[in-house]
């Protein structure tokens, strides 16, 4: 647990000094600002016993010019196990950067951060990875992410293991700060 914490730090850490330097290279006069966007979530996992997941999320996103934003993303996610099996839930934390293409509505999206699970049966959290693609409006964010958590327990060939990966779609709205 000690290893994912300093990775994620680590991770901010530099994130933030990019950040900052890119933001003081900048020549124009750009509005930066934050955005919060409110969502759910829906997907289907690749791996048993898991049937499907669900959950909602707050994302905070700092623009740091019109194409690219800093991201920050936490919420609740339940996924659903076949038969009377214990489901899993989890709070994943992730930190990410966002690059909007195509007339700055279309973007591409990479995150990275944690999965703490809420679930007393399962007590393995997890480094959590997670590209996306996706179109936003000024309030409406539409997207779709695979998303793969490398330490929670999966069965394959009738065995346990690690690794669960998933399709999600996300719908948020979002509103500037």
């Amino acid at each position: 647990m000690k290893k994912i914490f300093k990775i994620v730090l680590i991770s901010s850490l530099l994130l933030g000094t990019c950040a900052k330097t890119f933001s003081q290279n900048q020549g124009d006069n750009y509005n930066r600002k934050f955005k919060l966007g409110i969502g759910v979530s829906t997907g289907l996992p690749f791996n048993d016993p898991y049937n499907f997941n669900l959950g909602g999320d707050l994302r905070l996103q700092y623009n740091l010019s019109e194409t690219y934003s800093l991201t920050f993303t936490t919420g609740f996610n339940n996924l659903f196990v076949k038969d009377d099996n214990t489901d899993l839930s989890y709070i994943p934390i992730k930190i990410g950067y966002k690059s909007f293409i195509f007339k700055n509505e279309f973007y591409v999206m990479g995150e990275v951060g944690v999965a703490f699970s809420v679930t007393k049966e399962y007590d393995t959290n997890s480094l959590l990875f997670s590209p996306s693609v996706g179109y936003a409006t000024k309030y409406v964010d539409i997207s779709v992410r695979y998303e793969f958590l490398k330490d929670f327990p999966v069965i394959k060939d009738n065995a346990v293991d690690d690794g669960l990966g998933q399709v999600m779609l996300r719908l948020a709205y979002g509103f500037d700060l």
